[in-house]
């Protein structure tokens, strides 16, 4: 993947928009004006990487663009690279526009469409903003995939626009939530209750990590968020899996998970029956 000149400098030092609500700075005060207007006005993005996908990330055949930059520290993330958005490449939106409508015949052949992934694209929620806008004037189904801690960016015409939302819920219990990743439980639960209101069908995901996020007690209060928000179509368990290892020692950063084996089938099978019993629509990933 290359970038083209785009008449604004390079992302650099830090990995997000200035936000002291959800506790970083967010902004390297060296950053030109010209470069951070650009991106509040949601002309260009930091962008990781794009890839066509099948009933991965959505339904149909899919393009998923990845942004870079994520508020969150997962123990488990998988990748690790798209944590800063200073380690993204700036595109402008016509760049990112080209891209996408290059594949909506396919799209429209197969039911897919466009998500919206990353690191975390609420990081960058102007420019997510105006990318699902144009996706619903040219009739190209919408996802977005987020943890939902920076949910109250999302507008309402943001979820008007949007057909399907992918949120993670990384744990049930408080405690082991920010444990796992760092930050508070309680803004996702928030969002997956405005989306239910508001009518955005919803692909719940839970990480099933053994010995982190397996516990009966968690596997329930996960359950019991859920089942409350009425536009879930289906929960997904995610299977644990070290296929993130590599990345972390390739950035010099400390991952404390090697030990740790994928779940086995009768794990599976147990937090499956779990879900299950409050009525929820589960699927294995």
């Amino acid at each position: 993947m290359t970038s083209v000149a785009l008449g604004v400098p390079t992302l650099r030092k830090d990995n997000g928009l200035d936000d002291a609500e959800y506790g970083h700075s967010g902004v390297d005060l060296d950053l030109h004006s010209q470069e951070m207007k650009a991106m509040r006005a949601g002309e260009v993005a930091s962008v990781h990487s794009w890839e066509l996908v099948t009933a991965v990330d959505g339904p149909g055949t899919r393009m998923t663009l990845f942004l870079s930059g994520c508020p969150l520290n997962c123990l488990y993330c998988h990748n690790p690279d798209t944590l800063k958005m200073k380690d993204g490449l700036v595109y402008s939106f016509d760049e990112i526009w080209d891209r996408v409508s290059r594949y909506r015949g396919i799209m429209r052949a197969t039911g897919g469409g466009l998500t919206i992934s990353g690191g975390e694209p609420l990081m960058q929620p102007q420019f997510v903003s105006r990318l699902l806008a144009k996706c619903q004037e040219a009739g190209i189904h919408t996802a977005l995939d987020t943890s939902g801690f920076l949910g109250r960016r999302a507008t309402d015409a943001m979820l008007d626009n949007l057909n399907l939302v992918l949120l993670d819920v990384k744990s049930g219990i408080p405690a082991t939530y920010k444990y796992v990743t760092g930050r508070e439980l309680q803004p996702t639960i928030d969002f997956g209750t405005r989306l239910s209101e508001h009518g955005n069908a919803m692909w719940v995901r839970f990480v099933l990590v053994p010995g982190l996020t397996d516990a009966v007690e968690n596997v329930e209060a996960v359950a019991e968020i859920v089942s409350n928000w009425k536009t879930v179509e289906r929960l997904e368990i995610l299977p644990f899996h070290q296929m993130g290892e590599q990345k972390w020692e390739e950035l010099g950063m400390t991952y404390t998970l090697g030990d740790v084996h994928p779940p086995t089938t009768a794990l599976i099978e147990r937090v499956r029956a779990q879900f299950e019993a409050h009525g929820l629509p589960v699927t294995v990933g």
